[in-house]
């Protein structure tokens, strides 16, 4: 009787891609990536799904890398799963075991090859101003409190306007970064101002390390007057990193969603993940 091979007898287990739909409050974390020293947003979602599958590495892949206090409102990000957890049943089942501050809100099976980071045609982020005189507690959190002047949001869409294109943008990019090159593609930018609000969106085909937050900062300065729109493109353009100094906090920065071929999601996953605020503009009935 001639022996089987053990590969034969050994059945391979099915391995299953996953794309998880993720928000979280990065308030309290050190950034989406694991960090030696401090929690971050994807060591504990590794941790929740090895708690349900304790038999199979796990590593978490997201879209974008956000950084320490930044928010989420639609991450992507991708496993492999070998155990018994229906594909539609892994955001009840984590939700369960996560922290508040951290919410999957839909998950998909996808094909071997798709890859969160690398099958993805655009990351899209969200920075909100409040640039009224009155503190407001319930906007801290999620917006930039910059009162000194009245911001001309007219001045810094056209300012940033001139940013559409392939370019190389390292005169926003922190120090520390590992890519090769400072080189993306900005496809679109929106600014609008809702009463005492800004809402200034951007959507690259990547982002640089602490690119959004550097890009915002100039911009405030062009909007207060203290930049010339000029001045403003030579920075960018002459790759003047040492005169962008002012970066906008983290707290006002959101990364609304990444885009690919196929959906991915739903549609309400995708688009309705962020609700805008809104703020009374007009004097209260007597």
């Amino acid at each position: 009787m001639a022996i089987r091979p053990v590969e034969e007898i050994i059945q391979k287990p099915l391995i299953k891609r996953i794309a998880l739909s993720i928000q979280y409050q990065g308030t309290h974390f050190c950034g989406w990536q694991r960090q030696k020293t401090a929690g971050s947003v994807q060591e504990i979602i590794e941790k929740t799904i090895f708690s349900l599958e304790p038999f199979y590495p796990i590593k978490l892949v997201a879209a974008g890398r956000t950084d320490s206090g930044v928010h989420a409102a639609g991450q992507v990000a991708h496993f492999d799963s070998v155990g018994q957890v229906p594909v539609n049943r892994w955001p009840l089942a984590l939700n369960g075991r996560l922290p508040s501050s951290i919410r999957v809100r839909d998950s998909s099976e996808q094909k071997s090859d798709w890859h969160a980071c690398y099958s993805a045609q655009f990351r899209r982020y969200r920075y909100i101003i409040y640039n009224g005189c009155t503190p407001n507690l319930f906007l801290e959190p999620w917006s930039w409190h910059r009162y000194q002047y009245v911001l001309d949001e007219n001045l810094m869409l056209e300012a940033a306007s001139g940013l559409i294109g392939y370019f190389d943008f390292s005169a926003f990019q922190r120090s520390g970064s590992n890519r090769k090159n400072s080189f993306t593609t900005i496809q679109e930018v929106r600014l609008s101002r809702q009463g005492d609000l800004l809402v200034f969106e951007i959507q690259a085909s990547g982002f640089l390390y602490g690119m959004v937050r550097l890009l915002v900062g100039q911009l405030v300065l062009v909007g207060e007057g203290k930049l010339s729109i000029k001045d403003f493109e030579k920075r960018w353009k002459d790759k003047l990193r040492s005169e962008v100094k002012e970066a906008a906090p983290a707290r006002g920065l959101c990364f609304l969603r990444a885009g690919y071929k196929e959906p991915v999601f739903r549609d309400n996953i995708v688009f309705d993940s962020f609700p805008g605020f809104s703020l009374l503009t007009s004097d209260p009935p007597s």
